[in-house]
């Protein structure tokens, strides 16, 4: 049973690195696999290192839609939404998992929907947490992050995941470690933790060790980048 309880859309946030994009794809999967129909959303309209879109084999062969930038993958830097975006808001009979840029420039896509999604209420904003990278190391400069973020996509976070890891190198003690940073996240932005991720390959090793824990795929286009 998963730990998820998938709203029809889910906003995936976090600081550059810290698993953002890799958890999308496994939300999405994870949603696919359990019959729903879902799409999954690259809102990154200032990076123009599109990762999602890396991964458009494996989402093609799982039967999963993608709806990102025709620039996507490209070296150029266009700020607009393509026109299938709005499809999060009108298409009310499909799930979507929202994966939103890196800082408070890249969210600022999500603040032309944001209206739209917080009146239909229908979903969660998860701040993805990673104490392993440089700019997210102590817990004060992660909620700076985070209330940034917030305030550029106009949605505040509904709950955290900790997604702390050092792509193929995490051993069971590193998600371990983390779990004191995340709650300490959580008793500052009042959130609940909803899941600690880890590399599926690592289940035997954290089975029964922490809490809702939400085993997860790593992507073979992201592992040397973004995990």
């Amino acid at each position: 049973m998963s730990v998820m309880d998938y709203k029809r859309i889910t906003i995936v946030c976090g600081h550059y690195g810290s698993g953002k994009t890799n958890l999308a794809l496994n939300m999405a999967y994870e949603q696919k696999a359990a019959g729903l129909n879902v799409s999954i959303a690259d809102l990154d309209i200032v990076n123009p290192y599109f990762r999602t879109k890396d991964s458009i084999d494996e989402l093609n062969r799982r039967g999963i839609n993608l709806i990102c930038s025709d620039y996507a993958g490209t070296n150029l830097d266009i700020p607009a939404l393509p026109d299938e975006m709005y499809a999060v808001t009108d298409r009310k009979d499909e799930n979507f998992v929202l994966d939103i840029g890196g800082d408070d420039r890249g969210a600022l896509a999500l603040g032309r929907l944001a209206p739209q999604i917080i009146a239909e209420n229908d979903y969660s904003m998860i701040a993805v947490v990673n104490m392993y990278r440089p700019l997210t190391r102590d817990c004060l400069s992660t909620v700076e992050v985070l209330r940034e973020i917030e305030y550029a996509g106009g949605i505040n976070f509904t709950a955290i995941i900790n997604n702390s890891n050092l792509g193929t190198d995490t051993t069971a003690s590193d998600v371990k470690k983390s779990v004191d940073y995340a709650r300490e996240i959580s008793a500052m932005m009042k959130l609940p933790i909803i899941a600690t991720s880890a590399d599926a390959r690592l289940k035997g090793e954290l089975d029964g060790e922490i809490d809702d824990l939400f085993y997860i795929e790593l992507q073979n286009s992201l592992v040397n980048k973004e995990c």
